[in-house]
């Protein structure tokens, strides 16, 4: 639930790397959210051994082992399977009483035409906003091909001349890692790709329907970008 005692929902954008999950965190304590992270419910999902399918929000059943192998390609995983897995968490978190914070969510327009009337019923079109994050395309590789993730709680750590030699996470101490696959230069470019042809179109979707929808730029450091989010937000 947000500081001004109203659940809310706000949805962070932006292309991989340009500090979604860094700005998650922050402002999902700030402001008392249910932090949802799609990559993490997905990854928790496939490395998930008892779960070999998922009933999509089609009706069909989808195999945990094919959708794996697509997340892994850096393609976007198949629509209804994603938002049934979503779909089902922002229920239950709305039913405990919380606000959410999006981030990587929606990730296509078919998928943000289901899922944001969705959220609309439960928590009220005034109450939801969305902040874009803009960084170019060679920031976007090289934050992805160098940032590490602490082996514990899989906390994102953007690189940076400071703690480019740091191998143990601020946060738990936990190992930091590189994330195979997703973050090789091959992938990011597909996941570039993907997120211009399927991700950007939404913010047209979104401001067609009457929504707001906050640029912020993504390149100064994490505090300034923070700072810059609460302002757009009204929080500040």
């Amino acid at each position: 639930m947000g500081k001004n005692g109203k659940k809310q929902v706000v949805i962070i954008m932006g292309a991989p790397g340009s500090g979604k999950g860094t700005q998650a965190t922050l402002v999902s304590d700030k402001l008392s959210l249910y932090y949802l992270e799609t990559s993490k419910l997905l990854e928790a999902a496939f490395n998930s051994p008892k779960t070999k399918s998922v009933v999509g929000a089609d009706g069909k059943r989808y195999s945990m082992t094919a959708e794996k192998k697509i997340w892994l390609s850096g393609e976007l995983n198949s629509m209804p399977f994603t938002l049934s897995l979503i779909s089902e968490k922002i229920k239950r978190v709305f039913e405990g009483g919380d606000g959410l914070l999006l981030a990587g969510s929606p990730r296509r327009v078919s998928e943000a035409e289901l899922l944001v009337p969705f959220l609309v019923k439960l928590y009220g079109k005034q109450n939801i906003k969305t902040v874009l994050l803009e960084i170019p395309a060679k920031e976007s590789i090289f934050r992805n091909s160098h940032r590490k993730f602490c082996a514990l709680m899989r906390h994102p750590i953007l690189y940076s001349r400071e703690n480019a030699k740091l191998n143990y996470c601020p946060l738990d101490g936990s190992k930091l890692v590189a994330r195979k696959g997703l973050d090789d230069p091959k992938t990011i470019t597909v996941r570039l790709e993907r997120y211009k042809e399927e991700t950007l179109p939404i913010v047209n979707y979104l401001k067609k329907n009457g929504f707001s929808v906050k640029k912020v730029n993504g390149l100064p450091a994490p505090a300034v970008v923070f700072a810059n989010i609460l302002k757009v937000l009204g929080e500040k």
